[in-house]
């Protein structure tokens, strides 16, 4: 099972943010407007539409949870259809439904997807829903209150969290008599490390970065960027706020294409890349808990290590990912609240995480005896969740889709040989920043 961050390719992308736009364009409708009936049948039963984009094992588990909350809320039904789209295409396919007038009640949105989202009227504002009653705000980790945050408001609910470590096969280690990485490590090593695990006779690359320009491409580079002391936008809100770091990191990326340890997936969804680790032809892949199932399932000797620093301070990303919540009349509303309330609870969290391979979304998940059980007998998964404690999450900002697509281009043309760091990240602060001075 295969999970990825809104891997669009460039053409889908830029159509895309036209369509976000025309969210923000929209004329306001009344609280009952939208996408059909208030879903109160002859039996007083509300039917709730869920658009959750999901594959394989976590499409088996959200249907599980489904079916369980159907039958313990007799007066509501979640329709499970899943939108006909991936998660990775979502943001897509929910800004067309909305400028048709005909949208979800429910629709899994990913973290950074959601301050574009969240700028329609239709969303439904959380803030009460989820920081009173039985959800468990104050346990959230705090990755996870900001990804559904906007400007102090509460926007959604939160659905799936994980972070980015290093997954390593440990035979190809042995092979080339290269120790095990260990927490601690520097990039300089990882790249010195690629290096020595590559055979070009065998057909194995040291590691793999995703090549298509997509968030996927993207999301990797920012805890590089933020350890060198970077940020997504700069204090003054005009201009990026990673001009020089992002230099420094894309040479990083340039050192593994000089040294041909990189494989580069030319393909959305990063199943290239996965195949070739998965088929021992790759020694290490910075890569989410989400991607252990099919790791365990492969049958390999694995490790699992923290991402690589240049500062030797610990540092990763989260990337928190949403149940949001569109305004079909208020019988519905309630209905979709009283589903996302039930699903983060810690235990419908637990069995979700458990299957679908996410993290806890609370402290409260964390300490149930499931979860730890299958901390304990899942190789590496502490790593992931212990890295919670240093996680950053892109900011839940307008303009991150427009910052995205420039910087996943001048990741793709460093990647491919084209440009250097230098003019690579020059083109992306010209084309950041304009978008940045646009009036939102």
């Amino acid at each position: 099972m295969a999970r990825t961050r809104g891997a669009l390719c460039p053409v889908e992308r830029r159509g895309l943010l036209k369509g976000a736009a025309a969210i923000a364009a929209a004329p306001l409708l009344g609280a009952c407007a939208g996408g059909g009936s208030d879903g109160v049948g002859a039996d007083g039963k509300v039917t709730v539409e869920l658009w959750h984009g999901q594959v394989d094992t976590a499409r088996e588990a959200v249907r599980a949870l489904v079916s369980e909350f159907n039958r313990t809320h007799p007066k509501i039904r979640v329709d499970a259809g899943g939108g006909g789209v991936l998660a990775d295409a979502m943001l897509q396919k929910v800004t067309a439904a909305l400028a048709s007038g005909s949208y979800p009640d429910i629709a899994f949105v990913f973290g950074s997807d959601l301050a574009s989202i969240a700028r329609s009227p239709r969303v439904v504002d959380l803030t009460d829903e989820m920081r009173g009653g039985p959800t468990p705000w104050k346990s959230f980790w705090a990755p996870v209150r900001e990804a559904v945050s906007v400007n102090g408001r509460v926007r959604a609910a939160p659905a799936m969290l994980d972070s980015l470590a290093v997954v390593y096969n440990r035979k190809l280690f042995r092979r080339a008599g290269v120790p095990f990485p260990e927490a601690g490590w520097t990039w300089a090593e990882f790249t010195d490390t690629a290096g020595q695990l590559t055979d070009s006779g065998r057909g194995v690359f040291g590691t793999g970065w995703p090549g298509t320009g997509d968030e996927d491409t993207v999301w990797r580079l920012w805890p590089m960027i933020w350890d060198l002391g970077g940020d997504v936008v700069a204090d003054d809100g005009r201009r990026i706020g990673f001009a020089d770091q992002g230099v420094r990191a894309l040479d990083t990326l340039r050192q593994l294409v000089r040294d041909k340890s990189v494989y580069v997936d030319p393909k959305p969804g990063s199943e290239q890349m996965y195949q070739v680790f998965l088929g021992g032809r790759m020694a290490m892949v910075a890569t989410g808990p989400w991607q252990l199932p099919d790791i365990v399932d492969a049958g390999m000797d694995y490790g699992v290590v923290p991402l690589p620093s240049y500062s030797g301070r610990p540092m990763t990303i989260s990337g928190p990912d949403t149940w949001t919540i569109f305004d079909n009349g208020s019988a519905r509303s309630r209905a979709a609240v009283e589903f996302v309330r039930w699903m983060t609870r810690p235990e419908q969290d637990t069995r979700w995480d458990i299957r679908a391979g996410s993290l806890p979304l609370s402290s409260g998940t964390e300490r149930r005896p499931q979860w730890r059980q299958h901390a304990q007998r899942t190789t590496g998964l502490r790593v992931f969740t212990e890295a919670l404690s240093s996680a950053r999450v892109r900011p839940v900002h307008a303009v991150y889709p427009q910052i995205s697509q420039a910087l996943g281009e001048a990741i793709v043309s460093v990647l491919l040989g084209e440009d250097s760091p230098a003019k690579a990240l020059r083109r992306c602060a010209d084309k950041a920043d304009a978008a940045l001075l646009i009036p939102r």
